[in-house]
């Protein structure tokens, strides 16, 4: 287990917070003072009123919530967003509203979620060849649908 520091802001009512004991990611929920009103199409950058540091070598990966995005349509617009260990500002979620319908974000509302992850940085080999695999230069679908 990784230690992550939080620093609460101001404008923070809600840690973030793992809901069950296998719980991988832990909701980040929105810190706004007034409901954010999404139309269709439209995005926004909502704050989570908390800055973390995290150790060299981990990343918090920052993820659309499940719930809302088959019920609402309301999902990320990067679908990963990276948190790097060296990133000191306020977390905040670039959410967009894919569904046909207004959705809106109220106060605390869980909008995201926040997996830790352990990384590793690659040390950069300039190569006149690489090696053969079974897979090649196969790109999309090349290995089938099914």
């Amino acid at each position: 287990m990784v230690d992550l520091k939080i620093l609460r802001l101001a404008h923070n009512k809600t840690l973030p917070e793992y809901k069950t004991d296998g719980a991988s990611g832990m909701d980040l929920s929105a810190a706004i003072k007034e409901p954010i009103i999404l139309n269709s199409l439209e995005r926004c950058l909502v704050p989570t009123g908390i800055k973390i540091e995290l150790p060299k070598g981990y990343e918090a990966q920052i993820r659309a919530r499940s719930g809302l995005s088959i019920k609402h349509g309301i999902t990320l617009i990067n679908a990963i967003g990276t948190v790097d260990s060296d990133y000191r500002g306020e977390i905040c979620v670039p959410v967009v509203n894919l569904s046909n319908e207004t959705y809106t974000i109220l106060p605390e509302e869980r909008i995201a979620q926040m997996v830790i992850c352990k990384v590793e940085q690659a040390n950069i080999v300039v190569t006149e060849e690489l090696a053969e695999s079974e897979r090649g230069i196969g790109g999309f679908g090349s290995t089938g649908s099914i």
